[in-house]
């Protein structure tokens, strides 16, 4: 049980700066159910050790979950809150008491938890000091791997935006080739409807003059027609006329040749 409860341990440590007093450093380990704190000037320590039994009550006392109440609790110590007002005064028989506020639903509250010197005060604060020094290196083994991710990262960018870049020409000299290509044929097919309605405008103009040379043929011929045929009949009536005249000649030496007899 305990070694499942300190695999889910959390750890904080708060540089608690209050007026008029050193800054102070409150280390917190925090459990689903309970937690513990210590806190050191750099002389003297004291610890607080707050039993599932106590937060269940303190959470009671609130309203609240106990997984609330750790969580607010750790919140307000792992960084100092602005707005909260954070004391540690004496309790008597050299006890502490450590106190900070906050706002729920628009009141100001204030917890309080009370603190005993510690037997060992030098073995606290080096422990104090010893997470702390864990803390910077880890952070800055942290920030060792931030800078070589971001400067991964970071040639990464440039090397997409080389090959952006590259595609984005490529795209414009595509899209200008085909555009050149296309306008081509374009151009071409443009120039060949301009020949194919030349034509077709060459052969209706063409077939319209043959049309009209027609039309005045006809009507020629049937000029001429007309013509001939009114000589035709004058002729005719000229023929009529002489022949009339010969006849009555003919008649009259006839009939004195009758009387001779």
């Amino acid at each position: 049980m305990e070694s499942s409860s300190t695999a889910t341990a959390r750890h904080t440590c708060l540089k608690l700066e209050i007026p008029s007093t050193d800054p102070l450093f409150v280390k917190g380990t925090w459990f689903d159910t309970h937690f513990h704190l210590s806190v050191t000037d750099g002389l003297r320590a004291w610890l607080c050790n707050a039993t599932e039994e106590e937060v269940q009550e303190r959470a009671a006392q609130w309203d609240q979950p106990v997984a609330e109440y750790i969580e607010l609790a750790e919140r307000y110590l792992e960084f100092q809150q602005p707005g909260s007002v954070y004391q540690f005064v004496d309790a008597g028989d050299d006890h502490k008491r450590l106190s900070w506020t906050f706002e729920r639903e628009g009141t100001k509250l204030e917890w309080r938890w009370k603190f005993q010197p510690s037997n060992d005060s030098r073995k606290i604060t080096a422990g104090i000091l010893d997470f702390l020094m864990d803390a910077n290196i880890n952070l800055s083994e942290e920030v060792v791997r931030k800078t070589q991710s971001f400067e991964k990262l970071k040639l990464e960018a440039e090397k997409c935006l080389e090959q952006s870049e590259r595609f984005t020409n490529e795209k414009m000299e595509f899209e200008s080739e085909i555009y050149a290509k296309f306008l081509g044929v374009l151009n071409s097919k443009k120039a060949k409807l301009r020949e194919l309605r030349d034509q077709l405008s060459k052969q209706e103009i063409a077939g319209k003059a043959s049309v009209d040379e027609e039309e005045s043929t006809d009507k020629t011929e049937s000029y001429h027609s007309g013509s001939n045929a009114e000589e035709s009949e004058e002729e005719a009536d000229k023929k009529i006329t002489s022949s009339s005249k010969d006849i009555p000649a003919g008649r009259g030496r006839g009939r004195k040749r009758a009387t001779r007899k």
